[in-house]
């Protein structure tokens, strides 16, 4: 049993490409091994400070890039690089930068569920390649019920606190162990590989741990 711990945010675009590459090193992976492979996928917030109803995309990428001719230049290298992960990233199509706490509580939820994996590829697709407001709870819904949640249960769990204090404190510990960016995939609590890695070097870290040999 290897179990993979993925700590990302929905608004990180290398962690979209980042479970790109997993999917495809998982695919090869369990082709030559009958090793089963769990994977959690676990919230880090990386603007926790943005208020939950978030603002203007233009004017957080300004902010954070130090004017749009700078940004377009770093979301090109990012779109070219998700290009090569079968990702067509709808940058322009953005309108509302969000704060994620409620995407992250419905990825908690559909843990529950087991209908995990659903929701991440849901939430990432939505935003970057539709362009969703993640700030809204009948958007969020809508996302939650083509993940296999029904909408309403999925609006009732929004519309309260539920899981916020647990999902603060999952992102609080990610923190607390010394994690600072994202994505971060840490296999069987011992092996970190930080970053957006290409499937091979996945693979690679997989075959390793199956075979009890230090990633």
């Amino acid at each position: 049993m290897i179990s993979i711990d993925v700590f990302s945010d929905i608004v990180c675009p290398w962690c979209f490409i980042g479970k790109r590459h997993l999917d495809a090193a998982l695919e090869a992976f369990r082709r030559s091994s009958a090793d089963e492979v769990t994977v959690n996928w676990r919230p880090f917030q990386l603007n926790p400070q943005l208020p939950l109803e978030g603002i203007s995309r233009q004017s957080y990428v300004e902010t954070k890039f130090g004017g749009a001719q700078r940004a377009a230049a770093i979301y090109q290298r990012v779109s070219d690089a998700g290009k090569t992960a079968g990702i067509d990233f709808a940058f322009d199509r953005i309108q509302r930068q969000p704060n994620t706490l409620n995407a992250h509580r419905l990825v908690h939820l559909s843990h529950a569920n087991g209908n995990q994996e659903a929701m991440v590829t849901r939430l990432f697709e939505a935003y970057f390649l539709e362009g969703a407001d993640l700030t809204d709870v009948e958007t969020l819904s809508r996302i939650a019920a083509e993940a296999g949640i029904d909408a309403s249960i999925a609006r009732s769990y929004l519309s309260s606190d539920q899981d916020a204090s647990s999902v603060r404190q999952a992102d609080d510990q990610a923190r607390t162990m010394g994690i600072e960016g994202v994505p971060m995939f840490v296999l069987n609590d011992r092996y970190a590989i930080s970053g957006a890695q290409p499937p091979d070097v996945l693979l690679r870290a997989l075959q390793q741990v199956a075979n009890g040999v230090n990633a």
